[in-house]
């Protein structure tokens, strides 16, 4: 049976009825891979066989929320793709695995700046800090704005525990009994596992800031110690010495 296509469309029923078939076939294209995502996600481990992916820090994830607040991922993406242009610009392209724990996750395509994805340990804090609040004092071109507030705004952190279980709500692995802490001290390695411990979460926050001195400032707490905290992490998880040409290839 042959339609013409102006009898689709003077058809309200016809017309109804194949636009549900049309989005239920979308519909599973999009659903179906969800139930296979485990053979998609790349096996990470580190030399001594654990995992290498770990969830953000109590310092890192107030530093997220800042990045997210302040909309930088609006101009600049956390996804190298599988091209050789951006490898050889940004590094290796981005794994699934380093983007487990992010919600929501930094991917995209819109590169106003350039990609981020492995900006951890590229440059010193320093640099970070007169980016963030001058971008032209480092790179005249730069047409990013200015964010000196970031250096003026004290950090608020009362309510770390409370974010820390939310995000757990959604399958990060930060631990409130002994029975999780013990299982990441095996997945991760006592001094990871520490640092996810909900129950400490300001005392390990403080801590670490008060040993990186992101700002520069020992005198204060500042959100450009976080932001600069979360933007250091970034892309450093993965030691890829450690693994052969092609290994990742196989969960594509």
């Amino acid at each position: 049976m042959k339609f013409k296509h102006e009898s689709i469309e003077t058809n309200s029923g016809l017309l109804i009825i194949l636009t549900l078939i049309v989005i239920s076939i979308g519909g599973l294209v999009e659903i179906v891979p969800l139930f296979f995502i485990d053979e998609t996600v790349e096996d990470v481990k580190t030399a001594d066989g654990r995992d290498a992916i770990r969830p953000y820090t109590p310092l890192e994830i107030r530093g997220r929320d800042i990045y997210i607040r302040e909309g930088c991922y609006l101009c600049h993406s956390q996804m190298i793709r599988p091209f050789r242009d951006e490898m050889l610009r940004y590094g290796h392209y981005s794994l699934a695995a380093e983007s487990k724990y992010d919600h929501p996750f930094q991917w995209g395509s819109k590169r106003t700046g350039p990609d981020l994805a492995r900006v951890g340990g590229k440059y010193s804090n320093e640099w970070h800090v007169a980016h963030l609040i001058n971008p032209r004092s480092v790179v005249p071109a730069s047409i990013m704005p200015n964010y000196p507030w970031l250096m003026k705004n004290d950090l608020k952190y009362a309510d770390i525990t409370a974010r820390m279980r939310a995000l757990k709500k959604v399958g990060v692995p930060y631990s409130e009994t002994d029975a999780e802490y013990k299982a990441n001290v095996k997945r991760f390695g006592k001094k990871v596992a520490d640092m996810l411990n909900i129950h400490y979460a300001e005392r390990n926050l403080l801590a670490q800031a008060e040993k990186g001195n992101y700002d520069g400032d020992r005198s204060r707490l500042t959100e450009m110690d976080a932001l600069v905290a979360y933007l250091q992490v970034l892309g450093t998880m993965v030691d890829f010495k450690q693994y052969g040409d092609g290994y990742f290839s196989k969960f594509r």
